[in-house]
């Protein structure tokens, strides 16, 4: 049986248990150490307090060969990590003239202003650990190592954790342990629930090998399907996967979108639009410009979307885009017909190949239309025709828009993909 190390994360700070910030910097590392073959098995965070800062190290030391800990290194009263190290090992702190140098360095060069005594502070380090430099702070990491547990410190700054996670821990845990190969691959899929996918695959599931994992990683509109494995050969263990993801695609080929790195659609259509050599143009009303933003927060995205607009209040859809008021009148302003002109519409203005339009009823109050709230139409214009096709997208306002979002790609991805 491969080898498999574990590794506890703890993540320091009252900030991170009162909802005042997002732990992000547990995510990355999870993720950084999954890639090298390092399990994690649990994270907490927990309190700036000795007293809960030495009860996580004493179970993580029972639990775990490797223990990663951020936050409680700054310079102030209210961070003990350095203090609380030296009253599990044993140990006390001493002044490490590399740091002091570094953190002088770092005033002089960057800070332009006196370094405070506080400052000085950071180069105290436990006796027994071994300093880790940061170059980008002045808290250094520490790793320290007691019976068969690694221990190691690092800022709660996601940018100067992320350096030493990246340009020092990582090779210093592959050269220390050996590691089994873990391996993930995620299937994008679009277009159909959880429980229908389930329902679908669920012989192909049944006939997995016990060493492959599938787990449903379902949100609006989507679900992701990933496959993991583990295990020291690594060719063995691609070749199996792979062999999985073919049966998997002759059963839901039709919904998958992409594959192993997890991208979301909106970077996937936005492949398809460059490579495509197509353009892009959206007029939304339900949606508010959330597809928008969801479509140009993609680097590049200036190659393929033109523009669009937010014509939100009826009267905007008929100055701005032009619609007929005696078409919204009859059909109302939430309605097939509607969501076609205006898709017709913004193409014409931006001169694109494709369009896209929302309009619907995203709730609480039923506003211009009295559609049933949820009730959402997405039209589509492509270079040989337009439609509109009518959803049903629940009753929390956030759940329709980022559905509505979701599914609006999907429909465009699919037009491209009959090209």
């Amino acid at each position: 049986m491969e080898n498999v190390v574990r590794a506890h994360i703890i993540a320091i700070g009252d900030e991170i248990l009162i909802g005042q910030i997002v732990d992000t910097n547990s995510s990355f590392i999870a993720g950084a150490l999954d890639k090298i073959g390092v399990g994690v098995t649990q994270i907490s965070a927990i309190a700036d307090t000795g007293e809960q800062i030495l009860e996580a190290l004493a179970f993580a030391k029972a639990h775990a060969e490797v223990v990663l800990i951020t936050g409680g290194l700054g310079p102030t009263k209210d961070d003990l990590t350095k203090q609380t190290f030296c009253t599990f090992f044993d140990d006390h702190l001493v002044e490490n003239e590399d740091v002091l140098h570094h953190v002088e360095r770092l005033f002089k060069d960057h800070v332009k202003r006196p370094m405070l005594p506080a400052n000085r502070t950071q180069a105290l380090v436990p006796s027994k650990v071994t300093v880790i430099p940061n170059k980008y702070g002045t808290a250094p990491g520490m790793w320290m190592e007691q019976d068969d547990t690694v221990f190691i410190a690092m800022p709660g700054v996601p940018y100067e954790m992320k350096a030493l996670v990246t340009d020092e821990i990582l090779p210093r845990l592959q050269e220390k342990f050996s590691r089994p190969f873990i391996i993930h691959r995620t299937i994008q899929t679009y277009g159909m629930g959880e429980s229908e996918i389930a329902a679908t695959i669920e012989d192909w599931e049944n006939q997995l090998p016990p060493e492959i994992k599938l787990a449903y990683l379902p949100a609006f509109g989507k679900v992701r399907l990933r496959l993991s494995t583990r295990g020291n050969d690594l060719e063995t263990l691609e070749k199996e996967l792979d062999t999985q993801i073919q049966g998997l695609d002759l059963l839901i080929g039709d919904i998958i979108v992409g594959y192993d790195d997890g991208q979301p659609i909106e970077v996937v259509l936005g492949e398809m639009l460059k490579n495509g050599k197509v353009t892009l143009s959206l007029a939304e009303s339900c949606t508010g410009g959330q597809l928008a933003s969801t479509i140009t927060a993609i680097p590049g995205a200036s190659a393929y979307f033109k523009g669009g607009m937010v014509s939100y209040a009826t009267q905007s859809k008929i100055d701005i885009l032009g619609l007929d008021p005696e078409m919204i009148k009859v059909n109302t302003v939430v309605s097939a017909e509607v969501a076609k002109a205006m898709a017709a519409s913004v193409k014409a203005l931006y001169k694109t190949d494709y369009a896209i339009s929302t309009t619907g009823n995203a709730g609480p109050a039923k506003g211009d239309a009295d559609a049933e709230i949820g009730t959402v139409f997405i039209g589509i214009a492509t270079p040989s025709e337009v439609y509109a096709l009518q959803f049903m997208m629940g009753n929390h306002r956030e759940r329709v828009i980022t559905k509505t979002v979701n599914k609006a790609m999907e429909l465009l991805q699919k037009e491209i993909l009959k090209k």
